[in-house]
């Protein structure tokens, strides 16, 4: 909290230095009063326009209750495959590199045994299943031992964000349920999935299990050990009335919204419900057509701070 204390106190300075700028620029004067005295605001409309203050309607619509976990991408267990020998050798060839996709059964590379035959025996590496190079350490020339890893093959069209969940929000969970997948690679993306495991065992260190979402990967963007963000969809609500994740301020213990009438601009203190990805349910404190500011949102509450009250003068 202090931390956040002195952020908005750094705010506020800036913005308050700001002001008469905005003011003069628009030939009119924004009352500002003391902390104590905080209230509504008025502004005119140059001065909503030079604050960037932009709104939107609170409306009934549907709204899906999320639950967010922190995960890594990675192969599912039987899409990935060491590949090695069972006897003593030396490297003859190698056919394949990384990033190269193969068959099942395709001829990786060939090594000369040191145990059979008089020429020795020339064994073929073939690979185990159809997939990706992904690791190769075999190097003509190379001396390899029984059970020396080759190369590392991984078949990638679907992938497994694996999550972890704390305990309290265990029995929320269930097999089946939709998620949204988010990479801090490509923020842009939205990939869609499914959960295929709740953990059997809980961690007794963070006190969380692995959740499993299974996704299609055929765009290519899903790499092993990618940090994602998964949304597991809980729940849905069809028609809750719903404000723009923007407008919603959280401080001080509460969460609340500017709502506009006219030029007044009122602070109004509200209960959350289901939040998605892009809307917040409003429990209370709102009523449907309540104009809510979505931009401009931290420049009315840095002012707001500062007590202030009443509107332009001519």
């Amino acid at each position: 909290m202090d931390g956040l204390r002195l952020l908005l106190r750094l705010s506020l300075a800036l913005w308050l230095s700001a002001l008469p700028r905005i003011a003069s620029a628009h030939g009119e004067e924004l009352k500002v009063g003391g902390a104590a005295a905080a209230g509504p605001i008025t502004l005119s409309a140059a001065q909503s326009e030079a604050l960037g203050v932009k709104t939107a309607a609170a409306e009934f619509r549907p709204v899906a209750e999320l639950l967010r976990l922190n995960a890594t991408v990675a192969p599912l267990p039987d899409a990935e495959a060491e590949v090695t020998l069972r006897i003593s050798g030396r490297v003859e060839a190698v056919l394949v590199n990384v990033g190269d996709t193969v068959r099942k059964g395709q001829l990786l590379a060939q090594v000369q045994s040191r145990a059979f035959g008089d020429p020795p025996v020339t064994v073929p590496v073939r690979a185990p299943l159809a997939g990706l190079i992904d690791l190769r350490r075999a190097v003509v020339g190379q001396s390899v031992e029984p059970d020396s890893v080759l190369f590392h093959v991984s078949e990638r069209s679907r992938m497994r964000v694996v999550g972890r969940a704390y305990e309290e929000d265990l029995g929320k969970l269930r097999e089946g349920q939709p998620a949204q997948i988010r990479l801090l690679a490509y923020p842009e993306a939205a990939l869609a999935g499914t959960v295929t495991l709740i953990g059997p065992s809980l961690d007794p260190d963070t006190r969380t299990v692995e959740v499993w979402v299974l996704v299609d990967n055929r765009a290519g963007l899903l790499k092993p050990n990618l940090f994602a963000r998964a949304a597991v969809e809980l729940g849905r609500r069809e028609a809750a009335l719903t404000v723009p994740n923007a407008a919603v301020v959280e401080a001080g213990g509460m969460s609340f919204v500017f709502v506009r009438d006219g030029d007044t601009f009122h602070r109004a203190v509200i209960a959350t419900g289901a939040r998605d990805e892009a809307y917040t349910e409003i429990t209370d404190g709102l009523v449907p057509g309540d104009e809510v500011v979505i931009e401009g949102v931290r420049e009315l509450y840095t002012v707001w701070l500062a007590g202030g009250q009443t509107g332009a003068e001519d």
